[in-house]
């Protein structure tokens, strides 16, 4: 298969002009013989200008995705959680180390990431944070945002 050409003609994959896959069966585009050692098909030249801002896919079997960078949207309860979640990983800074304090810093960090990427975050992330607040509760009992953590998970799980 013909890979793709860039404005410069430095190509994608090693660079020039024309590009042919070898043992996948793509072959070069001349001649009508296919590739020396096999019998695959012929495929003529794909040749792309300057693409920006754009997914292309070539081939059997692709999944490409190719939308907006940076958050996604989210409903107002998961937006809360976002913030409550933001604010106590920025307390769990200040107190004193411990590995449940380390476990919940992670999934917090996780559930951040998520949140962020998707919008929402799953039921099986917001367990083990109710979880981890309860294991941690000797360090996240007293602040504010732990609480706010709590409330937000509580409401999103109906409990």
């Amino acid at each position: 298969m013909a890979m793709a050409d860039t404005e410069d003609g430095s190509g994608v994959g090693g660079g020039g002009a024309d590009h042919t896959a070898g043992a996948s069966g793509g072959g070069a585009s001349g001649g009508g013989a296919g590739p020396a050692g096999g019998g695959g098909r012929t495929f003529g030249d794909i040749r792309f200008g300057k693409v920006s801002g754009s997914a292309i896919g070539i081939g059997d079997h692709n999944h490409i995705v190719n939308g907006r960078q940076g958050e996604a949207s989210c409903d107002p309860a998961y937006q809360e959680l976002l913030e409550a979640v933001r604010q106590l990983a920025e307390d769990l800074r200040r107190v004193v180390p411990s590995p449940e304090v380390g476990a919940l810093s992670d999934e917090l960090d996780q559930t951040q990431d998520e949140i962020q990427r998707t919008g929402r975050a799953g039921a099986g992330r917001l367990a083990r944070i109710r979880v981890m607040l309860q294991d941690a509760s000797a360090s996240v009992g007293m602040l504010a945002s732990g609480v706010a953590v709590g409330q937000a998970v509580g409401a999103l799980l109906g409990g």
